[in-house]
């Protein structure tokens, strides 16, 4: 669902999550400054975000919180300490936005194919309808690791579904949530304030606002139609390989374009 509402007048602000270590990388670097394309892949976040509209950008720092900051200057910056998931990340954002009214879009910082049009569709769709909150989903043919999207028999959204804790009938679910969504910011911040740690990890879910804006009797509204490619992520060495490539290949196309 792709729409084009002017959403100029409403203020954008945006959250990434930059905290993790990324161990499975295989290097002290701190995972969101690893290079891709030529500069690092939290870079390429941030400059989407940006392109999309965002008048604030804050990074959620943890693990090397201090290089990030010299190395990707121009945000405003979080720490989050101690490291409690993502609905955690976004909570420890509140005092830094306390005087900011609008949507505010969450996203990671290691999911360096994002679109800028992804994101201005998010926020279109969700000035559009009101929503209190607007998710991105794509679907693809091996969505293992991800969280998946519930829907009612309507096909409207109804939740997302942890892929540790999904059952075997969710897990053959192929649409899947990306990390990238739009919130309403007031109602974002009182549903963080009531999340409850989950029983298995001990950590916050930002997954389970959505269903909880649901059931305070918002709108949760979806834009379905991430193409796959754009929605990998870089958690191993080989993944940043597969990434550079296809970045590298939409670069060349880009420019091919504008000659």
């Amino acid at each position: 669902m792709t729409t084009s509402v002017d959403n100029s007048k409403k203020p954008l602000a945006a959250i990434i999550l930059a905290a993790g270590k990324g161990t499975r990388m295989e290097s002290d670097l701190p995972k969101v400054l690893h290079p891709v394309a030529g500069k690092p892949m939290v870079q390429w976040v941030v400059d989407a975000v940006r392109q999309a509209g965002a008048e604030r950008v804050i990074l959620v720092v943890g693990h090397g919180a201090q290089i990030v900051q010299e190395q990707i200057p121009g945000c405003e910056y979080v720490l989050q300490e101690p490291q409690l998931g993502t609905g955690h990340a976004v909570l420890v954002c509140k005092d830094a936005l306390a005087d900011f009214e609008g949507d505010i879009v969450i996203l990671g910082g290691d999911g360096p194919l994002l679109r800028s049009s992804t994101v201005h569709d998010m926020v279109a769709l969700q000035d559009q309808t009101k929503a209190a909150a607007t998710l991105a989903t794509s679907s693809i043919p091996d969505p293992t690791g991800y969280g998946r999207i519930l829907r009612t028999n309507e096909d409207r959204f109804a939740g997302i579904m942890e892929h540790k804790n999904a059952s075997p009938e969710q897990l053959e679910i192929q649409e899947v949530y990306p990390s990238y969504a739009v919130f309403n910011s007031s109602l974002l911040w009182e549903c963080l304030e009531e999340l409850q740690p989950n029983e298995l990890t001990n950590e916050y879910y930002l997954t389970e606002v959505p269903e909880m804006l649901l059931h305070k009797g918002h709108s949760v509204e979806v834009v379905d139609n991430v193409t796959p490619e754009d929605i990998l992520s870089i958690n191993t060495p080989q993944q940043l390989d597969i990434v550079e490539s296809v970045l590298q290949a939409r670069v060349q196309t880009e420019l091919e374009q504008a000659s």
